[in-house]
C-alpha cells in the first residue's frame, strides 16, 4: 500500500523562483489551473495545459516530489479507465485518458502550492485577505498535520506487516480490506491529536485577544503582480477559446460536451 500521493502536500524549503513567491500567487495558480481543467473534455487541449505545468514543477525543483506523487494515484487512473471503458460505449478510453489528465492537472498545480508554501506564511496570507485569524490558523493547522498523518499511516502500515498482516494483497476486494487495519488506528491517533491540540491551544488563551502582532509580514513583490496577470490573461484566453471554438475537429480532439 502506497502513500507516496500525500508527498504532494508536505512542504519543501528550497531556494526558487516559485518557492519565493507570495502563497497568494501559488493559491491563484492553482485555482487557475483547476478551473482551465475543468474547462475541457477533449484530449489534447487538457494535454496542452498540462504540459504548461512542467516547467514551473522543474523550476522549483519538485520533479522527484511530483512524479511521486503522479505515482501514488496509478491505482485511481486505473479505476477510471477500465470503469470508463466498460461502461460508456463511444470513445470511452478516449474520455478516460482526458479525465485521468483533468485530475493529473489538478493535483500537479496544488502540488505546486502545498510543497512551496510555508505554513506559516499560508497563514499570514489568509488573514492579509482579511480572513479571520481562527480559520486562517485552522486551516494552516490542518496543511502541517497532512505530513504528520501520513507519516503516522506508514508507522502503521509497518507496525502490521511486522506482525504478520499482509498488506501488500493484490485485488481490489484485498486493498480495501487492508484500509480497516490502517484506518481505524490512524482515526483514533487523530482525535487524540486534535484534543492535544485542543488543549495546548486553550492553556495558552488562544482567542482572547481579537488583535495579533506578527514576527513578519508578506507583500506582493513586482514578480507576483506578473505572475499573477499572465495567469489571468491565461485563463480568459481559455474560457474564451471555449466560448468560440466549442467544437473542434475530429483529427485535433476528441470533443465531448460540456
Amino acid at each position: 500500500m502506497s502513500l507516496e500521493f500525500l508527498n504532494a502536500f508536505k512542504f519543501l524549503k528550497k531556494q526558487s523562483f516559485v518557492h519565493k513567491l507570495d502563497p497568494r500567487t501559488k493559491l491563484l495558480l492553482a485555482i487557475v489551473y483547476t478551473i482551465n481543467a475543468l474547462l475541457y473534455t477533449e484530449i489534447i487541449p487538457l494535454f496542452l495545459v498540462f504540459l504548461t505545468l512542467i516547467p514551473l514543477i522543474l523550476i522549483g525543483k519538485l520533479f522527484k516530489q511530483w512524479i511521486k506523487s503522479i505515482r501514488g494515484l496509478s491505482f485511481l487512473y486505473l479505476i477510471i479507465i477500465i470503469l470508463n471503458t466498460l461502461f460508456i460505449e463511444e470513445k470511452g478510453f478516449s474520455f478516460a485518458i482526458s479525465m485521468v489528465i483533468r485530475i493529473s492537472i489538478m493535483i500537479s498545480a496544488f502540488s505546486i502550492f502545498f510543497l512551496t508554501v510555508d505554513p506559516n506564511e499560508l497563514a499570514l496570507s489568509f488573514i492579509s485577505m482579511k480572513i479571520p485569524y481562527e480559520f486562517a490558523f485552522s486551516f494552516s493547522l490542518a496543511f502541517r498535520f497532512v505530513p504528520t498523518i501520513a507519516m503516522e499511516a506508514q508507522n502503521i502500515i509497518d507496525a502490521q506487516q511486522s506482525r504478520g498482516f499482509e498488506m501488500q494483497k493484490k485485488g481490489i476486494l484485498s486493498q480495501i480490506k487492508n484500509l480497516f487495519p490502517l484506518l481505524v488506528p490512524l482515526i483514533i491517533s487523530s482525535i487524540k491529536r486534535a484534543f492535544n491540540v485542543a488543549e495546548a491551544l486553550e492553556s495558552r488563551a488562544f482567542g482572547s485577544k481579537k488583535k495579533r502582532s506578527f514576527y513578519f509580514t508578506i507583500k506582493f513583490s513586482l514578480k507576483d503582480w506578473v505572475v499573477s496577470i499572465f495567469l489571468l490573461f491565461f485563463l480568459i484566453l481559455l474560457i474564451y477559446i471555449r466560448i468560440q471554438f466549442n467544437f473542434m475537429p475530429e483529427w485535433f480532439a476528441w470533443s465531448f460536451p460540456i
